[in-house]
């Protein structure tokens, strides 16, 4: 791998399964542990390294008894889920020695920063890792187009979703054994073809600002590093 980065300030997006593991719900702490590995490997580079955290680990693993609740109470449930996620991170990659910052569109000042835009930037500055939290805000909008939004503001230079696979197919490669791999996509292929590699506010997002989205799979230990320095498996959808 060479040791030039392509990008100086990226954003990463990590569903919340992507923390489980193999479990069936929660937190899987070696898991976090394999991820901080990777994000302190880029950091090291001397990229400027911000993270967008989803909830489906803890909030789907409680969707039962959401049941009944209105969308925008579930949707308030999910962005506190996700500020779990976060401190977790936190703590992880602090243990790392990455010096972190998790920062919350819900203000909760007991444990987290509120998102002030302007600090969020200065952290990366001076080399601290950027946890956004909490989603938007904003009920009815996914994690997806908050990690869309977050790079749109912190000036990113890509934005890198880590998946359960290498890259973007034709369809769900788990489940069709013949689909197609994309290594390079625009981003209108992605909603003319409708491939639901992010929800469509956010690629029209990235799209609207020029910000390319690099899909890679956060399970390959090394593949976060790879993708920023323009190697190792994964699409680019520009």
């Amino acid at each position: 791998m060479p040791a030039t980065p392509s990008y100086r300030r990226v954003l990463l997006k990590l569903s919340g399964e992507a923390l489980m593991g193999g479990q069936q719900y929660g937190i899987d702490l070696p898991t976090l542990n394999s991820m901080a590995a990777d994000i302190a490997e880029v950091h090291a580079m001397g990229v400027q390294v911000s993270l967008v955290v989803g909830g489906g680990n803890i909030f789907r693993g409680v969707s039962k008894a959401a049941d009944g609740i209105e969308r925008a109470t579930a949707d308030y449930m999910g962005m506190l889920a996700t500020v779990m996620n976060a401190l977790a991170l936190q703590s992880v990659l602090e243990r790392s020695g990455l010096h972190t910052r998790v920062q919350s569109a819900i203000p909760m000042t007991t444990v987290c920063e509120p998102y002030i835009r302007r600090r969020a930037v200065r952290h990366m500055e001076k080399g601290r890792v950027v946890v956004f939290a909490a989603g938007t805000g904003n009920p009815f909008f996914t994690t997806d187009t908050a990690a869309a939004l977050r790079a749109v503001e912190m000036g990113c230079d890509a934005l890198l979703k880590g998946t359960q696979v290498d890259g973007v197919y034709s369809a769900d490669p788990k489940k069709v054994a013949d689909a197609e791999r994309y290594e390079e996509l625009s981003f209108q292929d992605v909603l003319s073809k409708d491939l639901r590699v992010m929800d469509t506010s956010a690629v029209a997002l990235a799209r609207d600002n020029a910000i390319p989205i690099i899909v890679f799979s956060m399970h390959s230990s090394g593949a976060f590093a790879s993708a920023v320095c323009g190697t190792g498996k994964y699409t680019i959808i520009r």
